[in-house]
């Protein structure tokens, strides 16, 4: 019930449904009692026919004796216990009503028995109940007259058992709980089925916002109904301002690593020429200072990167890019770069420049250290998350020191160029991105380091 309340749909769903079953209810109530007049209004009228032919049919002589020329022809008055009934009775003043007078067959040998505190002058046209000798419930209409003749008054009653009103109450009553079941259930399939598709534009545009995000898109594209376009405009401009910005921090991050880099090469050309310890030490200390620069550069870089939605890079080109150019460089040892199963449909979510540093400083070191053979393969490794496999067949590392070569500074083996940065980078890289890196033993003999990235094979938009 939680999930229903915390959900549009659900809300939507459950106030449509309660205010159908309120409407029918009382629909329900509003027919039933609708019926229930009509009904009686028709056995009243059907009643005051036969009470008019009796008392048309009803003389009184001048000495007051009544006398009766016809009855109704109705069958149903001439049949014992029939459920139709008439009945005269005699109001003296002063005296007990001398009941059954005239009486109508289908009495039998009883009589129509009135309450005592019942009225001797009725002429209204309304519907009374009570009870048959039998002690079935009755309805009756009742009349007095007072003929000119006589001091006597006559109370003229026809009746009829109370099942010609409650037997088509019944029936109606089961007629209408199944045509009102069958109206509220097509009701609330029209809510689900209005429901589904006046939220499906809400679902659509969810795809196209985690298009964005998975950075198969880099604004949300299609047509939407008018009360949702203004926000896919509004959100629209926000993603065109969120790239205006980072443009700008990636523009002022190049001019700021330019005005650091040209001072410190002015500095390493100049300890170059130094051949004292001080020279050396300002040569080194310039290195470091390089690395340092590019490493927090690069960070900035990836952290304005990440907060882009839509952005993408595609994969296989920057390892032939990367490849091309360490073939160069090592040609002489004769290492061979294999990116046989990597496929051009693998993207990264992020940035084209924060891929290549990760990636070229995976590949230099595994050529650095391999005999002849670095192997780069892509796989997916969880939901929206892709693996990148660089393989050597070099001497490899003890699991001991595989985590120690991502600290910063840490160098294996001293006799090889290098900071000892270039892994720290691609750890604080990675991880910027909700990424990881690890070391592990390769199947080729050497190590094999694992870079886990945002991304996946592209999906074809449509």
């Amino acid at each position: 019930m939680r999930g229903l309340l915390h959900s549009l749909r659900g809300r939507l769903l459950l106030g449509t449904i309660a205010w159908v079953l309120v409407s029918v209810v009382v629909a329900g109530l509003a027919l039933t009692d609708l019926f229930r007049q009509h009904i009686t209004r028709q056995l009243a009228t059907e009643l005051a026919v036969y009470q008019n032919q009796l008392i048309a049919s009803m003389s009184v002589n001048e000495q007051g004796a009544a006398t009766l020329r016809t009855e109704p022809s109705d069958p149903r008055l001439q049949l014992p216990y029939s459920g139709l009934y008439w009945q005269i009775d005699r109001l003296q003043p002063g005296t007990p009503p001398e009941a059954g007078v005239f009486r109508s067959r289908s009495l039998w040998d009883q009589t129509l028995q009135f309450p005592s505190d019942a009225p001797r002058q009725q002429t209204n046209n309304t519907l009374q109940e009570f009870t048959d000798p039998r002690g079935l419930t009755l309805l009756a209409l009742v009349r007095t007259i007072t003929p000119p003749e006589g001091t006597s008054t006559y109370r003229v009653t026809v009746a009829v058992d109370g099942e010609a009103l409650s037997g088509p109450m019944s029936q109606f009553g089961v007629m209408l709980a199944l045509f009102l079941g069958v109206l509220g259930l097509g009701l609330t399939a029209a809510t689900v089925v209005q429901l589904y598709v006046g939220l499906r534009p809400l679902a659509v545009l969810r795809a196209r916002v985690s298009d964005v995000r998975a950075g198969n898109a880099g604004r949300i594209e299609g047509c939407f109904p008018s009360e949702l376009q203004p926000l896919v405009e509004e959100f629209n401009a926000v993603l065109e301002s969120n790239s205006e910005i980072v443009q700008q921090a990636r523009t002022q991050a190049g001019n700021l690593a330019h005005a650091i880099k040209t001072p410190l090469s002015v500095l390493a050309n100049a300890s170059e020429r130094e051949t004292t310890p001080f020279g050396n030490l300002v040569s080194e200390q310039v290195g470091l200072a390089r690395r340092q620069v590019e490493h927090h550069l690069a960070r900035a870089r990836a952290a304005a990167t990440v907060r882009t939605p839509g952005m993408r890079t595609e994969v296989l080109p920057v390892l032939q890019g990367i490849a091309r150019v360490l073939n160069r460089l090592y040609a002489d040892k004769g290492v061979q770069l294999n990116l046989g199963n990597v496929e051009d449909d693998w993207t990264f979510r992020g940035g084209q420049e924060d891929l290549q540093e990760m990636l070229g400083n995976l590949m230099e070191n595994a050529c650095k250290w391999a005999d002849r053979q670095v192997r780069v393969s892509v796989c997916a490794s969880a939901p929206d998350m892709m693996l990148l496999r660089v393989e050597d067949d070099g001497p490899g590392l003890p699991e001991a020191q595989r985590e120690a070569i991502f600290q910063r500074g840490v160098r294996m083996d001293e006799r090889m160029p290098g900071s000892g940065l270039g892994l720290s980078i691609v750890r604080d890289l990675a991880g910027t991105y909700g990424g990881s890196v690890r070391a592990e033993a390769s199947e080729l003999g050497g190590l094999c380091m694992l870079l886990a990235l945002p991304g996946g094979r592209a999906t074809p938009q449509g």
